[in-house]
């Protein structure tokens, strides 16, 4: 007679959340990043086109500046992420491997390493067992993977899209201050560059804290901080280098 019918342990729920947890802060994580990648392109561009504008009041020397910061931050961002990422995914798959050579070499003992963490996670001791057993029955080396070393199998991540991600992100960032320095208000060019700039760098501290959960008004006065700083002081640089020359 088959047993289909019987009903599954209170397991699947827990581990379906665990997954779906996992899921959420990769999601989450990928959004930070792109949040974190254009607030540098804002604060870095705008930094330059200030400290130019300083210095000249020829447009076109300006909007050259910008776009040669635009183009060369969005390529060292990319080319960086892409080494990061491709570091990681080298880690990955070499703590893969290692764990299914322990797999094949001692699986008890692996089992009973698998039951544990999942002890730790608050289910009992007998659950725990059942639960190692039934997703090692079904893919051992995921279960293993996820539970130990926080490794999605199925989902690998991808150097590319990383490079990709963060080019378009600060490139996006960048856009803001100098559109704002090329604009047709020439005259209060600097003016405005600081209020695009602030306003947009309080909305990105803003949407960067709740994201990570933690207090916007701190993370808002940080990002307005830096960035009045940060354009203060290569205004004040692209002044004097502009009157001595």
């Amino acid at each position: 007679m088959s047993n289909n019918s019987t009903p599954k342990p209170n397991s699947s729920p827990l581990i379906g959340q665990e997954f779906q947890r996992a899921a959420l802060a990769a999601r989450l994580n990928w959004l930070r990043a792109g949040v974190l990648g254009a607030n540098d392109g804002i604060v870095s561009t705008a930094g330059l086109v200030m400290g130019v504008a300083a210095a000249t009041t020829d447009s076109t020397a300006i909007l050259v500046a910008g776009v040669a910061g635009l183009v060369a931050g969005s390529i060292s961002m990319a080319g960086g992420e892409y080494t990061s990422v491709s570091a990681q995914k080298d880690s990955e798959k070499a703590a893969l491997a290692k764990e299914r050579e322990e797999l094949a070499s001692t699986p008890r003992e692996e089992l009973e390493e698998l039951a544990w963490f999942y002890e730790q996670k608050g289910i009992s001791k007998n659950l725990a067992s059942q639960v190692a057993q039934e997703l090692s029955t079904k893919n051992a080396l995921q279960a293993h993977a996820d539970a130990e070393l926080g490794i999605d199998t199925d989902q690998h991540v991808s150097p590319s899209q990383a490079a990709f991600a963060s080019f378009v992100a600060f490139a996006s960032g960048s856009l803001l201050p100098l559109l704002a320095v090329t604009g047709p208000w020439i005259e209060s060019r600097i003016q405005v560059t600081v209020i695009a700039v602030v306003t947009a760098l309080a909305i990105t501290g803003f949407v960067g804290a709740k994201i990570g959960g933690a207090r916007p008004g701190r993370a808002v006065l940080r990002n307005v901080t830096i960035s009045l700083l940060t354009m203060g002081v290569t205004y004040a640089i692209g002044s004097l280098v502009g009157t001595a020359i």
